[in-house]
């Protein structure tokens, strides 16, 4: 299942409905299909579109993949995205997730997605929420995603991990909140 991305990007989709009437982009690799006519990739390429939310994602998988559960690659880089839905903490086998270059404005979004067990990639450089006040933007998004090896193209070091996750057992055990990551 391991066959090439199926990528829609650069087609001006608005919306994940509009995936369905699209044919994918061509590949160097060939893209396979099953005898159902569904694409048999666990990779997805969204980038470079205006889309503005995620409604509508769990449809569309089952419509394009042949095992839509077992997507892990996920790239929605560049586009207009505000908030990350909970329908990407259904996709339990993500692995890597490109949301950079959207509109995320707070950091409290990323906590949304603390519940993907292997989840080691993500991307969120160029969005608002990276020059939120009041936090260490990397340091936050650490210590809320454990499983993290890379972000933002970067390798996460074990000294990142380490103050990140000291970092958050001391806001755990004074119970601290900020409201303005909330919403």
């Amino acid at each position: 299942m391991n066959g090439a991305p199926l990528d829609f990007s650069f087609k001006q989709l608005s919306s994940l409905a509009d995936v369905a009437l699209e044919e994918p982009n061509t590949s160097v690799r060939p893209l396979r299909r099953n005898p159902d006519g569904k694409f048999s990739s666990s990779s997805l390429r969204l980038n470079n579109n205006m889309i503005v939310n995620l409604q509508g994602l769990t449809d569309t998988l089952s419509t394009l993949l042949s095992k839509p559960q077992r997507l892990a690659w996920l790239d929605l880089s560049f586009n207009f995205i505000t908030h990350i839905h909970p329908v990407l903490t259904e996709l339990s086998e993500l692995r890597v997730l490109y949301l950079h270059g959207n509109s995320i404005r707070k950091l409290s979004e990323v906590d949304k997605l603390g519940s993907l067990p292997y989840l080691h990639t993500i991307t969120l450089h160029g969005n608002t929420l990276e020059s939120e006040q009041g936090y260490r933007y990397r340091g936050y998004v650490i210590s809320v995603l454990p499983h993290l090896k890379m972000m933002d193209f970067s390798a996460i070091t074990k000294e990142e991990k380490i103050l990140a996750s000291i970092w958050q057992r001391s806001r755990r055990s004074r119970g601290i909140t900020d409201h303005r990551t909330e919403g």
